[in-house]
């Protein structure tokens, strides 16, 4: 099922601000989620509802916002950059608590949100070592993205994720933030006046 992206605002020449922004990643983010869940299920997968759900969900969202965030360095400056990552992270957090009941068992008020937060945090420091380039994330960052699913299913499916995760999950949910940041991140006017072929070149 082909996911909607919103990557146009109707008012020309304002500011957007990371609240702005964030939130609409924070939607795609989650589309792209679910849309993975089901595809991971298709390939028989065993994700079901509740803990292996609530753990795909949030290591899903956390890689999204550091591919977010990479995709942001090459965009804005570093203020601007810093700006909407933590407004991703936190616009995230507030989506998973949001869906808890979905998600998981009835939890404490705030404690899904709180451990989004911590995987991250943890992810952050784990894809930290790894570079993104023109073709996205590097076969590292790929790789440990897809071990540290594994906890998200079933031992009997260790062996078969990595290949599912690194060649189909990642480029299609990288494809979509590609697609959508730059768009967000540079105001339409700004594009439209442009000569098609630098439009098209990204100088």
């Amino acid at each position: 099922m082909a996911i909607r992206v919103r990557s146009r605002f109707h008012a020309r020449g304002k500011a957007r601000s990371p609240a702005t922004l964030a939130s609409v990643i924070a939607m795609l983010a989650w589309k792209i989620a679910v849309e993975s869940i089901k595809r991971m299920r298709t390939a028989q997968f065993d994700i079901d509802l509740g803990l292996s759900y609530f753990d795909y969900v949030c290591e899903q969202m956390a890689f999204l916002a550091h591919v977010a965030d990479r995709i942001a360095y090459r965009l804005v400056d570093a203020d601007q950059r810093a700006a909407f990552t933590r407004a991703l992270a936190l616009r995230l957090a507030d989506v998973v608590e949001d869906n808890a009941e979905m998600l998981l068992m009835p939890t404490a008020t705030g404690a899904c949100r709180q451990h989004f937060l911590e995987v991250f945090n943890h992810a952050g420091s784990d894809y930290a070592d790894f570079s993104y380039g023109s073709a996205g994330p590097d076969f590292g960052f790929r790789r440990c993205f897809a071990d540290r699913l594994r906890g998200a299913v079933p031992e009997k499916d260790h062996l078969w994720i990595t290949d599912q995760v690194m060649e189909i999950e990642v480029p299609e949910a990288v494809a979509l933030l590609e697609k959508t940041l730059p768009s967000l991140f540079v105001p339409a006017d700004e594009t439209e006046g442009r000569p098609r072929r630098e439009r098209l070149s990204g100088d």
